[in-house]
């Protein structure tokens, strides 16, 4: 067929030179995307079941488990009482940056950010994955009805049940919202200390809890799994919306969404067949 015999085919203006724009991602994959977030928090039932597993052990009062509860207790507990200064830095700890409180207003911080950006989904990532976090923890302590340690010599004293803690699960949560949002614009040479704040964070939430008597090891294991698992379905559903919008799924050091670095969008990934542009 020669040129003059070709069908008549729509061109599109090409983008003008240093435009790097992506067009918007199909509607459809935008209105699936809720959909997708719901499906998550369905999908967070399987991921949870690790701490499914860890209750039915708290239940039938599986002994190794019970010796661990009981000697952390006893020792966490012990140190501080007996070292003021580490007792007094427990306390400020997990009543001021380490509190749940503090926690929360961090991402909603965050969530103001993205939408001064215009990130709608990751916004909305964030903000429905931390509300859920809160949302599981409270119906989980009910449901459950774990009594708190009841130490001889007590320095502290919480509200509530105990399991999951609720200090470890947001602190899990949280941190995890807030790497995945904030990565993309940390240098790469500075994010192992980005990592490594993360891990002391969620780490010294779980033990400062333990030590001052208002938890077992287990109650902190059991909200570490819980907003792991959380952060997991969510962050999954957000991935698929990218995969059907046509965008690259970053590696987890990238963050969720890594064209925050720059003010400029991805492209939508080209077919391999797809004849290159001159």
């Amino acid at each position: 067929m020669t040129p003059d015999q070709e069908p008549d085919r729509v061109r599109r203006p090409a983008p003008p030179r240093g435009h790097h724009r992506r067009r918007f991602p199909p509607r459809r994959a935008d209105r699936r995307f809720g959909s997708r977030l719901l499906a998550a928090v369905v999908a967070f039932a399987v991921a949870a079941v690790p701490t499914a597993v860890l209750l039915v052990l708290i239940e039938a009062g599986w002994e190794p488990l019970r010796e661990l509860d009981a000697g952390a207790a006893a020792g966490l507990n012990g140190s501080v009482r007996r070292h003021p200064l580490l007792l007094e830095a427990a306390r400020t700890l997990t009543d001021g940056p380490w509190d749940p409180v503090t926690m929360r207003l961090l991402v909603a911080a965050a969530v103001g950010w993205l939408l001064l950006r215009r990130a709608w989904r990751l916004a909305l990532w964030a903000a429905l994955t931390e509300l859920a976090a809160g949302l599981t923890g409270l119906l989980v302590k009910e449901a459950v009805g774990r009594v708190r340690p009841r130490l001889p010599d007590p320095v502290a004293h919480a509200p509530g049940y105990s399991f999951p803690s609720g200090h470890a699960m947001t602190a899990m949560t949280s941190c995890a919202i807030l790497l995945l949002v904030l990565l993309p614009l940390v240098p790469r040479r500075a994010r192992p200390a980005a990592w490594t704040l993360a891990a002391v964070t969620v780490l010294g939430t779980g033990l400062t809890r333990i030590a001052l008597g208002v938890h077992w090891v287990s109650d902190v294991l059991g909200g570490w799994l819980l907003g792991l698992a959380l952060v997991a379905s969510t962050a999954w559903a957000f991935d698929t919306w990218r995969r059907e919008s046509g965008l690259r799924v970053p590696a987890l050091p990238e963050g969720l969404e890594p064209e925050l670095a720059t003010d400029q969008e991805e492209l939508p990934a080209r077919p391999a067949d797809a004849p290159a542009r001159r």
